[in-house]
């Protein structure tokens, strides 16, 4: 069982080196990690073996998502930024009302745990994991309600990040389309960055943007949780580092930085990410999976499947 333990904690820091480092295949030819492939080493190990820093992992994908976020912003120009984001804003709007109104509604069908529908409802709705950790302990959510929650959330937001570009390279959507859409449809932020990487540059730009606006819908929906689970006295959790992604912006449009710095910086945020996508993966655990009932799965698929659906189509007539 020792030997078991130290073998993994090994493998773990092999597998952290491989994603931050490219590697040669043959000579002259160089393989580095995509975002996909690190969340799938970090899920494979997942299944093998126990996460040996369970604590670590939780806290350095929470801080290094964010960090890369901001990095990400000194590649990008806030005019453009805003010019081609400004359609996705109000698609971000309808589908978060959209979501939460459906999801409390079919809830309510199964009957399934209002804590349970509401939860998966706001990380369907926002921004995954981080609105159901805002909004959980307002609601007074039990940890069984929060993993079940979080659980159906990952699961799906795993699959999203695997089968979105490719969707996106069948249907030949642009770069600007597929950004939107990724931003619309997928849960957590880390995937829809991921996910914009695969497909482009400016669809990363686009991706980034929107969802970070989107994000931004943890602190009404808080204010309104607050009010319908008649709780005053629960703390509103605000994503301090998108206003850091803006100012990131505001700095590279506005100043004139060196490009080897905004390069490296970029560089930098983009293996942050792919670190930050294999910590998730190496987070999962079976107990969590086996936790996932079917109704909440089945809530969780139905309102994925409208918010994908939904977006793609109103993407790719309007865009």
């Amino acid at each position: 069982m020792g030997t078991m333990k130290a073998m993994g904690r090994w493998i773990y820091i092999a597998l952290i080196i491989l994603v931050l480092f490219p590697f040669n295949l043959i000579a002259g030819l160089s393989f580095s990690i995509t975002p996909a492939i690190a969340l799938l080493l970090g899920l494979i190990y997942a299944l093998i073996f126990k996460c040996p820093f369970p604590k670590f992992n939780k806290k350095a994908s929470k801080y290094l998502l964010q960090v890369s976020v901001v990095g990400l912003g000194f590649g990008m120009n806030i005019n453009e930024s805003l010019k081609s984001g400004s359609e996705g804003m109000t698609f971000t709007i309808i589908s978060v009302l959209g979501v939460m109104v459906a999801g409390i509604l079919i809830g309510y069908w199964l009957h399934l745990n209002r804590n349970t529908s509401y939860l998966i409802a706001s990380g369907t709705a926002i921004c995954g994991g981080s609105a159901i950790a805002a909004v959980g302990p307002i609601v007074k959510a039990n940890e069984e309600q929060m993993a079940v929650s979080l659980g159906v959330i990952f699961i799906l937001n795993a699959i999203a990040l695997f089968i979105f570009p490719p969707i996106g390279h069948y249907f030949d959507m642009t770069q600007q389309q597929f950004g939107t859409w990724a931003a619309i449809a997928i849960h957590d932020t880390s995937s829809v960055v991921g996910a914009g990487e695969s497909f482009g540059a400016e669809a990363l730009q686009t991706a980034t943007l929107i969802k970070l606006t989107r994000a931004l819908w943890i602190i009404p929906l808080s204010l309104i949780t607050m009010l319908l689970f008649r709780d005053k006295s629960s703390k509103i959790s605000i994503p301090w580092f998108i206003f850091l992604f803006i100012l990131a912006m505001t700095i590279n449009t506005f100043c004139n930085l060196p490009q080897e710095l905004t390069s490296s910086l970029i560089w930098i945020a983009k293996k942050g990410l792919v670190l930050t996508l294999f910590l998730i993966g190496a987070s999962l655990s079976l107990s969590a999976i086996k936790s996932v009932g079917f109704k909440p799965l089945l809530l969780a698929i139905l309102l994925w499947v409208l918010i994908g659906v939904g977006s793609f189509v109103v993407v790719m007539n309007s865009m």
